[in-house]
């Protein structure tokens, strides 16, 4: 029988506002270039968009990922092995999650996400996909250690990151992520994880503005329900139909970034504090950085992981890697 239960780890104010979201909001206008971090894009809304995202002609990444989850199932399974808690950071995707749990026979399937009802969803989901498999999911901000459930305290874990949202982080955070996960898998405990991570690869500039600005406006909406959710929930006044959505490829960052553009002067306040922009001035709203072979190698290493094993596409559009736990030495 399938067991699905469920943990809440996200830190709320007595509004019910997520008081990272708030943080990072207010913080975020108040720079010079005003900013907000790319996890803020996931909620509800903006899940089930980049969810409709992934079906587009235009981005490649999924087609490119499950081309590698659908013919490496062998691998995966010699190199992981069965009975893993499988620990995915994200809600699973209903197309690339149930391909790695039918390929490595896991354990248990503990998914770990900051949008409650997307993730609950999404966890029931798979849960009718997998009758005899116990899931666990906990709504929980994974850029930080979670605690997870006690039923998977003593197995082995795999550490699930799909998609390339590493690459939604500039290098320093995205290395405190990659030593977060290592301490949510335990390997600040001694045990000794593997994570298989997404990371998507550079290539020609037409192909990736396609990517991030599609002809039917689904990424748009994405970008632009930033907007409505900080109307939503932070008593926001920001006029959306002043903004648009904005794509370009950054060649010396070796990134896609996105921007929501103010098409004229606009002033608005957020959790009663004012803000202003002039025509022009945008907001940053996520980056999509992309790998070489050595960059990515440094990235993990950097966040305490050492690669053992990489899978590339037909294409070589988009890369899976397998990597276990540095194991931590003293400094001499």
């Amino acid at each position: 029988m399938t067991k699905t239960n469920g943990l809440a780890l996200v830190d709320r104010d007595d509004d019910g506002v997520d008081r990272a979201f708030r943080g990072d909001v207010l913080a975020g206008l108040s720079q010079r270039q005003k900013a907000v971090p790319a996890r803020w894009l996931y909620d509800d809304a903006g899940s089930q968009l980049f969810e409709d995202i992934t079906d587009l002609e235009e981005y490649y990444p999924t087609r490119a990922e499950t081309e590698i989850l659908k013919g490496r199932g062998e691998e995966f399974a010699a190199l992981i092995g069965a009975g893993r808690a499988v620990v995915e950071f994200g809600s699973g995707s209903s197309v690339k999650t149930p391909l790695l749990l039918r390929a490595i026979e896991p354990g248990a399937y503990v998914p770990l996400d900051i949008s409650g009802d997307f993730l609950r969803e999404s966890a029931a989901a798979l849960s009718e996909k997998f009758p005899g498999l116990a899931v666990h999911p906990v709504e929980a901000d994974f850029m930080r250690e979670v605690a997870l459930p006690d039923e998977v305290a003593g197995m082995e874990k795999l550490g699930f990151f799909p998609g390339s949202t590493i690459g939604n982080m500039v290098a320093r955070t995205a290395v405190d992520l990659l030593r977060s996960m290592r301490a949510t898998l335990g390997a600040d405990h001694g045990e000794a994880p593997l994570l298989l991570i997404g990371m998507d690869l550079v290539k020609d500039r037409e192909v990736l503005e396609a990517a991030y600005d599609d002809a039917r406006g689904v990424t748009a909406e994405f970008n632009l329900n930033l907007a409505r959710r900080i109307n939503r929930e932070l008593d926001g006044t920001i006029p959306v139909d002043a903004l648009e959505h904005k794509a370009v490829w950054n060649d010396e960052f070796a990134r896609i970034e996105m921007h929501l553009v103010a098409t004229r002067d606009i002033a608005f306040s957020v959790s009663g504090r004012e803000f202003a922009m002039k025509a022009g001035e945008t907001i940053h709203t996520e980056n999509s950085h992309k790998f070489t072979r050595r960059s990515a190698n440094t990235l993990l290493l950097a966040g305490g992981w050492t690669p053992r094993e990489r899978w590339t596409d037909s294409k070589g559009r988009f890369s899976l890697i397998l990597a276990e736990a540095t194991e931590k030495r003293e400094a001499p």
